[in-house]
């Protein structure tokens, strides 16, 4: 029986599908179009359509998914289609990955609101009975690759991020996310929310002594605002996905951390411990 990934040719599900595939499982690529898409196998999924994703889903073993990036209102459509697909052809497993929102934190301005496309997808989901587990990670190892982040830490010693100096943050990297994701896909046992994370959170500064060790020389925290930080990504992303991004920002500032809980953490639930910023420096640079 087949594991179903979506997101298999991005950061997220291409080390879940390598995973996978390493440790002898049959693992497909979902993809919208899989012509394009070599040297993994694949299957056919659109998101506008129920029918396709029905399609891909049917006598699936588990399904991982997590939505793209893009405008709310398509991803909410995407939410309720890949519901509906679940309830129409009820995989054995379901895993989805929060990509960073919060849904954990009901009294935090954290909180992803209930009516936003993952909480609704998560919703849905449970709605239909299928075995589910939702990985839930806050901020991403993979951000400080940025140029406009990780230039400036080689040129200058100097790591500039729209967060202030002493804000904790369960930091993890996609890394994580893909053996967390496979233990649950694996192991239908454990059910409900996993966060994946440094607990306790980790903060700017300690994430510039990381840098430090590892380059083997001075790097300085410097807190940027959201909206500077904007400036400087937009030529990158455009302008849309700046503006999701520095929104995600201003809305991290109205909080004092952005950490997991260590009750619900992969490492209280699974004994699954995340990579340290300089275990994750070396595995990526091996």
């Amino acid at each position: 029986m087949t594991y179903v990934i979506h997101g298999a040719t991005g950061a997220q599900g291409a080390p879940l599908l390598a995973r996978l595939i390493d440790s002898g499982h049959h693992a497909v690529a979902a993809v919208r179009n899989t012509a394009a898409v070599k040297g993994m196998p694949t299957v056919a999924i659109d998101n506008t359509s129920v029918d396709l994703l029905a399609a891909a889903y049917e006598g699936a073993k588990g399904v991982f998914i997590h939505l793209p990036m893009g405008a709310e209102t398509d991803r909410l459509q995407y939410a309720r289609n890949i519901a509906q697909a679940i309830a129409r052809v009820k995989p054995q497993r379901v895993v989805i990955s929060t990509s960073g929102w919060v849904i954990d934190e009901p009294n935090s301005p954290l909180q992803n609101p209930s009516e936003s496309a993952i909480a609704t997808l998560i919703r849905e989901v449970q709605q239909t009975g299928v075995s589910l587990a939702v990985v839930a990670p806050r901020l991403f190892f993979e951000n400080l690759l940025n140029p406009v982040v990780l230039g400036p830490v080689k040129s200058e010693g100097v790591l500039r991020y729209p967060l202030r100096a002493d804000y904790p943050v369960s930091w993890s990297s996609h890394l994580d996310v893909a053996a967390v994701a496979e233990r649950l896909l694996l192991d239908t046992s454990v059910t409900g929310i996993i966060g994946v994370g440094q607990s306790p959170g980790i903060t700017g500064q300690d994430l510039a002594e990381g840098f430090a060790r590892y380059l083997g020389r001075p790097v300085v925290f410097s807190s940027v605002a959201p909206a500077a930080f904007g400036d400087m990504i937009v030529p990158l992303f455009g302008a849309g996905a700046t503006a999701g991004i520095v929104a995600v920002y201003q809305m991290l500032a109205k909080a004092s951390a952005n950490v997991i809980a260590h009750k619900t953490s992969a490492q209280g639930q699974l004994a699954l411990t995340p990579r340290t910023m300089l275990e994750w420096l070396d595995e990526i640079s091996a």
